[in-house]
């Protein structure tokens, strides 16, 4: 029940995060989640910083790049929405450690079924990329050049790809085995 109504808040702050449009408020709701991190609150912040630093800087600079073509730029939209990507971020870093989403979704046997192969594809993809790794660090033995590790990106990127393709299909199929679309078949045959 606790992992259920954590899911429900998380789904809450996450509606009244995206409603409010004055960035002293989602400042004030950065510093609610700072506390309900704990003492893990700078861990947590520093990882939700590192995953939204890149994308809130290209978001930033081509916003404010809009300036060169005349668009009229606003300081205040922009530190709302960097402040309100990073509340969400660290909201979900912070929940995340604490919500055992199988259990929070219980409730529904598709749910569960389908949370359940997603974190299989993600175990899955996690050691495939791991491994992607280590081949590629075993096999050189100088430190690449930029294009070369973008074609080395490229490629890994590729068999991910491939993978994941492969994968949706055998799972698309072992699911209608087992009868999981079997309501879509169902109406289909009685629209005909």
């Amino acid at each position: 029940m606790k992992d259920r109504l954590l899911l429900l808040g998380y789904a809450i702050a996450v509606l009244a995060a995206t409603s409010v449009h004055h960035p002293s408020w989602l400042a004030a709701g950065l510093l609610v989640v700072a506390a309900l991190a704990g003492r893990q609150a700078p861990t947590i912040g520093w990882r939700a910083l590192r995953a939204v630093l890149f994308f809130n800087l290209v978001i930033s600079v081509g916003y404010s790049a809009s300036a060169l073509f005349g668009q009229a730029v606003s300081v205040d939209y922009l530190i709302l929405v960097n402040i309100r990507v990073y509340l969400l971020i660290f909201l979900t870093f912070t929940l995340a450690s604490r919500i055992d989403i199988l259990r929070a979704l219980s409730f529904s046997r598709g749910l569960t079924y389908l949370v359940t192969l997603v974190l299989s594809q993600i175990i899955s993809f996690r050691r495939l990329f791991g491994d992607l790794r280590l081949a590629a660090e075993s096999r050189r033995l100088r430190r690449l050049q930029l294009r070369e590790r973008y074609l080395q990106s490229a490629a890994a990127a590729a068999h991910l790809f491939d993978r994941a393709e492969h994968d949706a299909r055998e799972i698309a199929l072992a699911m209608s085995s087992r009868g999981f679309f079997q309501r879509d078949a169902a109406d289909h045959a009685q629209r005909d």
